[in-house]
């Protein structure tokens, strides 16, 4: 386990999980509009709905949103040329076009876009190395390989890219410590490892990684509170609960971690009042750390109430089985 100088004190009394005030709290948020905090996140508007979508149907209460009002939204947010934006008249991206698949797969409702537009936009951001760019005006990250092909897979359409170049390119973001970075030559970080894990669990193509070396850097991402950072000497935060755990599911290492110190750090960012998680013990709370703070618990407690979430796609795992998905991880 390794040891920080930045690393946090939790609380005396860590609460239990708040599941009925983590519901109403994201409930709030999607009905106070005029809300300061609601009006300057427009700019990621689809993921955040994304977020809050998936952390109530963890928690059993997707019926708790008006799914034609989200469905009508997502409609609107999709241009001539098939991509889908943040909100209505944001440029169309390939994050908010994977949110909003995400969405729609969730709701069994995919016909609320035009399908065809959307694979032809996806495969019009491969670049001639198998990377992606986000949308038209050419920034490439692993990110976007990932949305790419996570999209074309809940669609069905996977052979519609140059699957072998997209996996390439992943190849060569990987580093001499076994983890991804942006690009190649970038420093490893996990959330862009998850990207990276995620791409080849979905094209099945995991044998390509250094295993146990990558496995050994992300469980020393845990520090002696409990917690979890992205990247060494940083804080810990809930968010990276997910991506580094979501990892090391995938990579059949979830025991190198400590579970319960891991869970008490998630627990102790619960808002005993208004619900929701945060990023650290205190701090204010949001949609964003809410649905990863509950996926974190999903994949940490087999006795918890939540619904199983799946590592690849951060979804329900039932949506996937629905859809017929079988993406792959090596064994424990």
């Amino acid at each position: 386990m390794a040891t920080a100088k930045n690393d946090i004190r939790l609380p005396a009394d860590i609460p239990q999980l708040l599941l009925e005030k983590h519901a109403k709290y994201l409930v709030s948020y999607s009905i106070n509009k005029d809300d300061y905090t609601y009006c300057m996140t427009e700019h990621l508007r689809m993921s955040g709905i994304y977020w809050g979508l998936t952390a109530l149907d963890l928690m059993d209460q997707l019926d708790s949103i008006n799914r034609e009002e989200v469905l009508e939204f997502i409609g609107k947010c999709q241009y001539d040329c098939g991509g889908i934006g943040a909100s209505i008249n944001h440029d169309p991206h390939l994050l908010y076009t994977l949110s909003a698949i995400q969405i729609l797969c969730m709701y069994d409702a995919l016909d609320v876009i035009n399908v065809d537009k959307a694979v032809k936009y996806i495969k019009e951001r491969q670049q001639s190395n198998g990377s992606f760019t986000g949308d038209i005006w050419g920034e490439i990250d692993v990110r976007f390989s990932f949305c790419a092909v996570a999209s074309l897979s809940l669609l069905g359409r996977l052979d519609e890219i140059d699957v072998e170049k997209a996996v390439e390119f992943v190849k060569s973001c990987m580093n001499f410590d076994g983890g991804f970075g942006s690009k190649p030559g970038s420093e490893s970080h996990s959330g862009l490892i998850y990207c990276s894990l995620g791409l080849l669990s979905i094209t099945g193509h995991l044998h390509l990684v250094e295993v146990d070396r990558l496995g050994w850097w992300l469980s020393e991402r845990q520090l002696t509170s409990g917690g979890l950072n992205g990247r060494p000497e940083k804080l810990p935060d809930v968010c990276y609960s997910w991506w580094v755990l979501s990892s090391l599911s995938i990579l059949g290492r979830l025991h190198w971690i400590d579970k319960e110190k891991l869970l008490n750090f998630v627990m102790s960012c619960q808002d005993v009042e208004t619900g929701g998680f945060s990023d650290r013990p205190g701090d204010m709370v949001d949609p964003f750390h809410t649905l990863f703070g509950l996926t974190a618990i999903s994949l940490l407690d087999s006795n918890t109430t939540l619904k199983p979430i799946n590592p690849t796609y951060c979804m329900p795992q039932y949506v996937i089985d629905r859809l017929g998905l079988k993406p792959s991880r090596l064994e424990r």
